[in-house]
């Protein structure tokens, strides 16, 4: 009982424990735990929405390059 009555000392500093530490490209995120299902789906949630965010795409190959790399795949596959 005598922790309980700290609760709002205990919360003032998981707020301000996560408001120092959680940046923009670092953020933070709490996510529910007791209830698994929903968790794990949040969680990919939030990594696709960072992985569309990247804008990522393949790099582009020279004519020539795309030549090395099929003599390459030909030496592979032997």
């Amino acid at each position: 009982m005598a922790e309980r009555k700290r609760w709002k000392q205990y919360l003032r500093a998981y707020e301000a424990c996560l408001g120092a530490t959680s940046t923009k490209i670092a953020p933070w995120h709490v996510v529910p735990a007791d209830d698994k299902k929903n968790a794990r789906l949040i969680v990919a949630e939030i990594i696709l929405a960072v992985f569309r965010s990247l804008k990522m795409s393949y790099p582009k190959a020279t004519a020539q390059r795309r030549r090395e790399l099929r003599g390459i795949r030909r030496q592979l596959t032997k």
